[in-house]
Formats: structure tokens, C-alpha cells, sequence
């Protein structure tokens, strides 16, 4: 399976592809082809150092939806429409949104859309037959890009598909320790988008650094 990351440039989107192409063929994409072969450059310097395999190149976000079977939408909420309305072939495939619509004001406040979650509002503007899935939504970036520690995070996954979530959940699996659970249909997508602020709260008002969760 080939995994393509739109904005796969960001902090996240780069933790991931240094993670994710050490175990399977990534497709970085970016408005900015240059920004995208720096972050293919980073993953490939560090697993070097390492003595590991990497498998990743870089591209337009179009190039990674042509070129992926599956593909994350590591960008933020505010980006969400304008990347959208500029790519085209992602019908049938499966996209996978850790996107949390929030706002930092006094403290971080969860700022869902009208439509209720980050992911639904996807369904409402991605082709019909786009198959959507919840995951990865409550990892600190600099969690991602620390590649020399574990992950140990539980991954609630939502989505609607049965197959697509399957696949989800299995890649969830295959990196680091992180372990995927169901979470239910993608309606239940704000219950998980929402846990990222009250994540940033609790690390800001306890001086904790990177709060994630875990099921036990």
C-alpha cells in the first residue's frame, strides 16, 4: 500500500512521513514542490543515520492523491476547503483526516463547523464514494518527529466504511506501539477531534509536555 500525506510538509505531516516511510512507500505533497523534497530529504538523512531503509519522494498534493492508495490529510481546519477545491481523483479512495477544528483563546476551545466534526464537513465536500476515516488526531507533532522514541498512544478510528476502516486501523498497528481502536461511525468524529484541545489544556495548566492518550 502506498500512503500519500497532503501537507505532508508541517510538523505533523513530516513525523509522519519519517515514520511511515520506514515501513512502507510515502508520497509527500505540498503547494511548494521544493518544501516537499526537504521533508523527503530530512526522512531519508535520518534513517541513514540509523542504517534503515526509507521509501519516499515528494510532489504536488495533486501527485499524491494520483500516485496513493491512501491518503492523510495532515493540514489545518482553516486549509481544509481551499486544498480540497484544488484536487481531483480522490473518489473510492480512502482519506484519513487527524484534522481538529480549535482555537487557542483564553485556552484551546474545540470550533467544530456546522456540520459537526472536521470529518464530516469533509464528507459534505469530497466526492461521494470517498472513503473517510478518523485517526491520529490526538498526536503532538513533536511526538511524530521524535523518531528515536516509541509511540505509545491508543488511536481511536472512526469511519463509516468497514473495509477502509480496517485498513486504517491496521496501519495504526504497524507504526511504532501505537494501537487503533474502533471508535465507531464517522459521527462520532467529534468526540475524538474534540479530545485534542482539552489534550493542550491539560499539558498547559499542569506544565506537561506532549499529553496523549492511552486505553488500559
Amino acid at each position: 500500500m502506498r500512503v500519500g500525506i497532503v501537507g505532508g510538509t508541517g510538523e505533523i505531516g513530516e513525523g509522519m512521513a519519517m515514520r511511515l516511510s520506514r515501513i512502507m512507500d510515502v508520497c509527500v505533497g505540498s503547494r511548494d514542490i521544493s518544501k516537499a523534497r526537504e521533508t523527503c530529504d530530512t526522512c531519508l538523512f535520518s534513517a541513514k543515520e540509523e542504517g534503515l531503509d526509507c521509501s519516499v519522494e515528494g510532489g504536488t498534493n495533486q501527485d499524491v492523491v494520483d500516485g496513493s492508495d491512501l491518503v492523510i490529510l495532515a493540514i489545518p481546519f482553516k486549509h481544509v476547503q481551499s486544498t480540497i477545491q484544488g484536487l481531483t481523483g480522490l473518489d473510492e479512495k480512502i482519506v484519513v483526516s487527524p484534522i481538529n477544528p480549535m482555537e487557542r483563546r483564553d485556552c484551546f476551545v474545540y470550533t467544530p463547523p456546522a456540520e459537526g466534526s472536521a470529518a464530516l464537513y469533509l464528507q459534505k465536500i469530497l466526492p461521494e464514494g470517498t472513503r473517510i476515516c478518523t485517526a491520529f488526531n490526538n498526536i503532538a507533532g513533536n511526538r511524530w518527529r521524535d523518531i528515536s522514541s516509541d509511540l505509545t498512544y491508543s488511536v481511536p478510528v472512526c469511519g463509516d466504511d468497514a473495509e477502509a476502516k480496517r485498513i486504517v486501523m491496521d496501519l495504526v498497528d504497524r507504526i511504532s506501539l501505537l494501537k487503533a481502536y474502533d471508535a465507531g461511525p464517522l459521527s462520532c468524529s467529534h468526540i475524538i477531534e474534540s479530545i485534542t484541545p482539552l489534550l493542550l489544556n491539560v499539558a498547559r495548566y499542569n506544565r506537561m509536555k506532549d499529553v496523549g492518550i492511552r486505553f488500559v
